[in-house]
């Protein structure tokens, strides 16, 4: 027998009493406020209530006479008759046999799936956190990137339009081609048809021939990495700290061939700048 529960104390339910009250005296609240709002917006004696009533008849009275336009419906026919037709050609699909086997591929392939889908599920959401880093990380190189796509997009604009007038020209010369190449083809289909059909089973023979040396291959491979694994540790901690010897020469080689840069800069530019006086020479001499 479950054992009866302990009643209530006089402190809880003076509590609940209290959240009561108060959740109830802020729903009136907000419901005396949105009675004002109302109020105010359609009180006519300010004005406002009689313009909103305008506003609102205007539009009523626009919305009714564009629909009723022939325009309106015949665009509204389209419509209907469009989704008439949809529904009329996707149902009897639904029911078809061929959607038999679909649907059993289909279901087969969300069984086999699942399972993939969970295991790959936090390599995938920290992937998508470390792009998401990345992309936050390229921010400042995104307005750069924009405007070099919007140039690439207005220089490669005149050459494409000419080459649309250049094939809108020569249309006749393009259907004797595509006539030729018909004609060409058409009698090699039924070989090509053929010959994949025997390649189909060729390739199926090597692959049921290929697996099991493959196992074994595999097998092996692993049995290798496995054995090798000591190995391939130390291998990458020789080359991460190489690496680490490595980052300070290679950040002050970037840094003095920064400085190098922006000298030759401040100097191509005293050259160049018409406002530069004469006889002056701007130079920074790399630190």
């Amino acid at each position: 027998m479950a054992p009866i529960p302990p009643l209530p104390s006089r402190e809880d339910v003076l509590r609940m009493a209290r959240s009561t009250t108060d959740i109830t005296g802020q729903l009136l609240d907000t419901a005396g406020n949105i009675t004002k709002i109302a109020i105010n917006t359609f009180d006519p004696r300010d004005g406002s209530g009689q313009e909103v009533l305008r506003v609102l008849r205007e539009t009523t009275a626009e919305l009714a006479q564009a629909s009723a336009s022939p325009q309106a419906q015949e665009a509204f026919y389209r419509i209907v008759d469009t989704l008439t037709r949809l529904g009329t050609s996707g149902a009897p699909l639904a029911v078809h046999p061929v959607s038999e086997p679909a649907q059993a591929l289909l279901t087969a392939l969300g069984d086999s799936l699942l399972p993939v889908l969970d295991a790959v599920e936090p390599a995938v959401e920290e992937f998508a956190t470390a792009l998401g880093d990345l992309v936050e990380a390229m921010s400042p190189l995104l307005p750069a990137a924009a405007g070099l796509a919007a140039g690439t997009m207005l220089a490669l604009t005149p050459v494409i339009r000419t080459a649309a007038e250049i094939l809108r020209d020569s249309s006749p010369e393009l259907r004797r081609i595509a006539d030729a190449l018909t004609a060409a083809l058409a009698p090699l289909m039924p070989l090509q048809v053929a010959l994949a059909e025997r390649a189909a089973v060729a390739g199926a023979g090597v692959v049921r021939a290929s697996l099991q040396p493959l196992a074994d291959l595999t097998e092996a491979a692993a049995a290798t990495t496995k054995a090798a694994r000591p190995v391939l540790i130390a291998g990458e901690e020789l080359l991460v700290a190489g690496l680490e010897h490595l980052q300070p020469v290679l950040l002050a080689g970037a840094s003095r061939a920064g400085r190098v840069a922006r000298a030759a800069a401040v100097r191509v530019q005293a050259a160049v700048s018409p406002a530069a006086e004469r006889g002056v020479v701007v130079a920074v001499a790399p630190g």
